[in-house]
């Protein structure tokens, strides 16, 4: 088991109603909330109204600022400091999944560091020193933000989609209320199971580490998303499924299953860039080209894929190399039982040679990045992934 450091510091308010308690939790933290959302369902819902009445009966002061997008953007991001700076917030909440936690994010640290451009601390061109406290007010199971390190942006200038790691994400408060997913289309729902699965996945499959405690724990994490994932998007009402996806969501990205092992990012950034490029869904992404680069490199892996298949999945077969290719194949079974897909023209994309191409440099950063911790993967390795995901 390698060294570790696990830090999570999210004071998570969970069950019926919480959105009630957003105020005397934010008091904690600021008397000024800049609000951040998406495109209006948290108005329709009633949601937004609550969380304001919440804050207002707390006394904290709040401004809204709408419009994230799903795949969120560094220019939106930029407009929200300027309004944050403007009002003199010194608290962010983000209200929503994600995409308006990490805009959220992005807002705290450009907040922070008027001097500097999001974009230019995105990439680590310039440091991050400080930061402003963000908040989590939480409507879907699907990213992990509410307790990361990460947060996502695109930059739709240049067609680059990019995370950064770093304590100053990490939200002090979440508010969770299952519920609130509860009228959430099927598909949305899909989508967000399979991120919750990839977060996990992501960290699992590095070999050459004894890490039972952190196994055991990514391992019952997987079996209880995949029951309570069939059971959320066939009934998105089923209050104690949904509770239980939106629990996985949370620990499956907060470093937990990391511990003793590490994590490899990878499929992400295969997916990072199919949905910069084409605007696809980040867990459809995800779930089209998981299986192609599970077969690129379940041969060097044979014996950690071995053991997620008979410990995820219940396989009973001895061989481990057919056991592996089992657990990848009930897998793949598994996102199609929920509407996901399983190859990049399921995506509605029909992408060229040159265009897949294009995708391996921009997921290896024109060739000087390699992925993963299995077998590094070079731009070569990335395009062949990209070509057998096409189905």
């Amino acid at each position: 088991m390698d060294n570790f450091r696990l830090y999570t510091p999210t004071e998570v308010i969970f069950g019926r109603d919480v959105e009630n308690q957003t105020g005397e939790t934010a008091k904690k933290y600021g008397n000024k909330a800049l609000l951040v959302f998406g495109k209006g369902s948290v108005i329709k819902s009633g949601l937004l109204d609550r969380v304001e009445k919440s804050l207002s009966d707390a006394g904290v002061e709040y401004k809204e600022f709408g419009g994230a997008k799903p795949n969120p953007t560094v220019a939106h991001a930029r407009d929200g400091v300027k309004d944050a700076i403007s009002f003199g917030a010194d608290l962010i909440i983000g209200i929503g999944g994600g995409s308006a936690i990490d805009t959220a994010k992005a807002i705290a640290h450009g907040v922070a560091n008027p001097e500097y451009d999001i974009w230019d601390i995105w990439t680590k061109k310039v440091p991050l020193d400080k930061s402003i406290p963000v908040g989590a007010v939480l409507t879907i199971a699907a990213a992990g933000s509410e307790m990361s390190d990460s947060a996502v942006l695109t930059n739709e200038e240049v067609g680059k989609k990019a995370g950064i790691n770093t304590d100053f994400n990490r939200c002090r408060f979440a508010i969770v209320n299952p519920a609130l997913a509860m009228t959430l289309p099927k598909d949305q729902i899909a989508a967000g199971v399979t991120d919750i699965m990839m977060h996990t996945m992501e960290r699992y499959f590095i070999p050459g580490k004894f890490c039972d405690m952190t196994d055991e724990i990514a391992e019952g994490l997987l079996r209880t998303v995949i029951k309570n994932g069939k059971s959320v998007v066939k009934d998105p009402e089923n209050y104690e499924a949904m509770s239980e996806i939106f629990w996985a969501s949370s620990l499956s990205h907060n470093n937990l299953t990391e511990c003793g092992r590490g994590k490899d990012f990878s499929v992400h950034k295969l997916g990072h860039a199919l949905s910069a490029k084409y605007d696809v869904t980040h867990g459809k992404s995800l779930s089209a080209v998981w299986g192609s680069w599970a077969r690129e490199l379940y041969k060097e892996a044979i014996p950690r894929f071995a053991r997620y298949a008979r410990n995820v999945w219940n396989v009973k077969e001895s061989n481990d190399e057919k056991a592996s290719l089992l657990g990848i194949e009930k897998t793949e079974e598994f996102f199609k039982s929920i509407g996901m897909p399983t190859s990049i023209r399921e995506l509605g994309i029909e992408p060229a040679e040159k265009d897949l191409m294009a995708l391996s440099l921009d997921a290896t950063m024109q060739g000087t990045l390699k992925l993963s911790r299995i077998r590094p993967l070079d731009t070569t390795d990335v395009h062949r992934i990209y070509k057998n995901a096409m189905g």
